[in-house]
């Protein structure tokens, strides 16, 4: 295992743009959704106008069930905020038919963790199956610990948390990512960005459950126009 997969509570982007970020989006700042507008425009807007924008939809996990091949999800490029209300409409459409919800069919966690355990025993590590089902023992093999990361980032995002911003560091498939994470009254969601200057260059990801994609268009409306 190496701690360089991930970090949590580590200075991002945001920490360029607001003095103390952690206390930027709490209910008792005082400019809050206008630092909840800052963001949402430079994270989420730009990056739309530019056509690099990925909104990533999950749902599965119920009840608190937390198993990875449980956890669904769905990737769509958003080039406008048009784009965006049209996924929110197919997941209205879906729930009031009654019909599945859409999904790629693919998972997030669980191949991504039997090809990281399957490396390890190659290597001679033993996994037991206790190690597998607990997340919390992931960080003990090699790419567990971003895993992990990322597991906790889904896990929140279903099922809440009470502070309000977190940011954190991820080495990901595509390479070391930003993790912007933000509970707020308006809807809870994640912003994974490149670091540095690739964030113009590079895809950006929102994440959010499904059930969040109503909450948020509200908020995600009135950022647009922010400053133009």
């Amino acid at each position: 295992m190496t701690h360089q997969e991930a970090r949590e509570h580590v200075p991002g982007r945001l920490h360029e743009i607001f003095a103390a970020p952690y206390d930027a989006f709490s209910n008792e700042a005082i400019e809050r959704l206008l630092h909840i507008h800052i963001m949402l425009h430079l994270l989420v807007v730009r990056p739309m106008r530019r056509r690099h924008l990925i909104l990533r939809v999950i749902h599965g996990w119920e009840n608190g069930s937390f198993l990875p091949d449980e956890l669904q999800y769905i990737d769509y490029p958003l080039h406008t905020f048009d784009d965006y209300q049209q996924v929110n409409q197919t997941f209205q459409v879906a729930r009031e038919q009654q019909k599945p919800l859409p999904s790629n069919g693919a998972s997030l966690l669980a191949q991504p963790l039997e090809q990281a355990i399957a490396a390890a025993r190659a290597k001679g590590q033993a996994i037991d199956e206790e190690t597998r089902l607990i997340p919390a023992r992931w960080p003990s093999f090699p790419k567990g610990l971003s895993l992990y990361t990322l597991f906790k980032m889904y896990n929140r995002l279903v099922y809440g948390e009470d502070d309000p911003y977190r940011s954190s560091h991820c080495m990901t498939e595509e390479g070391l990512r930003e993790i912007h994470e933000f509970h707020l009254e308006e809807g809870e969601f994640a912003i994974v960005i490149p670091p540095g200057p690739q964030h113009k260059t590079e895809n950006t990801l929102m994440v959010m459950h499904e059930s969040q994609l109503s909450p948020v268009s509200t908020i995600f409306a009135l950022s647009i126009p922010l400053f133009e």
